[in-house]
């Protein structure tokens, strides 16, 4: 979620055309319920005005400085490729796919190579770039992976 956030407060802050980001609000949206549920059935609805103040202070002081979004924007992508190779040391250590969707990640790895694009052409925000070349890179490499370790299922 933070990552969204993030992401679509630098591209409304450098003015981007909506086409390039008009995903991420709704994503956001779906993060949010999803929060609200969890917090729901955990009987944790207190912690949601927490969660509120932090959103909207956090909103606001992205954008105090450029620095500020810029750096954000850096750490979103450090944070994305850490999860990456997290999954794939943990695809190494088990050398098993398990239940591991390789569909999964070669869509993720289809829509960072279609931003990718998008981005080329309409805006070349280098850090965008940077972002979108390393998730793609990393969702590949995570997807073959998963090939590579997938089991075959015998035949009787």
């Amino acid at each position: 979620l933070f990552s969204f956030l993030v992401f679509l407060r630098y591209q409304i802050y450098y003015d981007y055309p909506l086409q390039t980001y008009l995903e991420y609000p709704i994503i956001i949206a779906q993060d949010v319920i999803l929060l609200l549920f969890i917090l729901h059935f955990n009987g944790n609805m207190k912690q949601a005005l927490f969660y509120a103040v932090t959103f909207g202070g956090g909103w606001y002081m992205l954008t105090l400085r450029k620095w500020i979004i810029d750096l954000a924007m850096n750490s979103c992508t450090l944070i994305s490729a850490a999860s990456k190779l997290a999954q794939l040391r943990c695809l190494w250590q088990t050398r098993d796919s398990g239940q591991v969707s390789a569909l999964t990640w070669s869509m993720s790895a289809y829509t960072c190579a279609s931003k990718l694009w998008a981005t080329w052409y309409s805006v070349f925000s280098v850090l965008v770039l940077i972002r979108f070349i390393t998730m793609l890179i990393l969702n590949i490499w995570v997807t073959a992976t998963i090939l590579h370790y997938r089991k075959s299922k015998k035949t009787d």
